[in-house]
This record gives C-alpha cells, structure tokens and sequence, in this order.
C-alpha cells in the first residue's frame, strides 16, 4: 500500500481549505502541508500498526504485521509460532483401534457410494470424516451435525 496517495491527500485538503484565504495563507498552507507530510506518514503507520495489533488478538493462531519499506506498508499474516508447537491430528500416531459403527441401511449405502467415488474402502473413507470432523472440531468451527 502506498502511504503517499493518503499524504498526498492530506496535502490537497489543507492547500484546498487554504484556498479560501489570502496569497500569504496558501503559501503558507502549502509549506505546512510539506512540512508534515513526513508526520502524517508516521501517524498513518502507528494506526496501521494498532489495526493490526487488534486484528491480531481475534485471530486463534495468527498475527498480523505490519512493515514499511520507503513509502510502501505491507500488511501480512503469520502462523503464531506457539501454535505450531502443538501436535496436528495428522502429527498423532499410535495403535490403531477396531471401533464398531451402526448405521441406518441407508446411511451405510451412501458411504459406501461415496468411498467408490473416492476409490478408497468404506473403513478408509470413514476414518478420513472423522478425521476431518476432529480437525473441524480443533479449529473451533465444532461438529457438522447436517449429515
């Protein structure tokens, strides 16, 4: 984003309230406006910086930051390094369980569809939406209860 389109801006305001006044108070004006450009710039990035700092704390495990290159501010979001620490369900590895699921005729019949589809078996198709669900769930987006 380039910061001097709303400097610029800010410029032309005040020359363009000025312009009401005398010779003496457009110059005037005009000097100020030069004069507090470089200020401007600054006041701009602090709020930049204070937007991102609050965008920041409604994200889970992401911030936003904010940087300046010459006129240029560049907004960009981060994974939080401490959320990283923590294992993924793709990270989780152990014994694996035999689990017995009743489901409605149905049911069954669709899954069973749906992992043809997939080309994988009912029991891997299963165990890919469940592990999908408990990823859902660990986002904070809860269970998907409209099967």
């Amino acid at each position: 984003m380039d910061l001097n389109k709303y400097t610029a801006q800010l410029r032309e305001n005040l020359v363009a309230a000025a312009a009401l006044g005398d010779e003496k108070t457009q110059a005037t004006a005009t000097a100020l406006a030069a004069a507090t450009e470089s200020s401007a710039r600054l006041v701009l990035l602090a709020a930049l910086s204070e937007l991102a700092a609050e965008v920041s704390a409604t994200l889970e495990n992401r911030t936003v930051h904010v940087s300046v290159d010459g006129t240029d501010a560049t907004v960009d979001v981060r994974k939080n390094a401490a959320a990283e620490e923590h294992p993924t369900l793709e990270d989780m590895t152990g014994d694996i369980s035999r689990v017995t699921l009743r489901l409605v005729e149905q049911m069954k019949a669709k899954a069973e569809e749906a992992a043809a589809a997939s080309g994988v078996s009912l029991n891997s198709w299963l165990s890919t939406a469940v592990s999908g669900a408990l990823r859902d769930q660990m986002r904070g987006h809860g269970p998907k209860r409209d099967i």
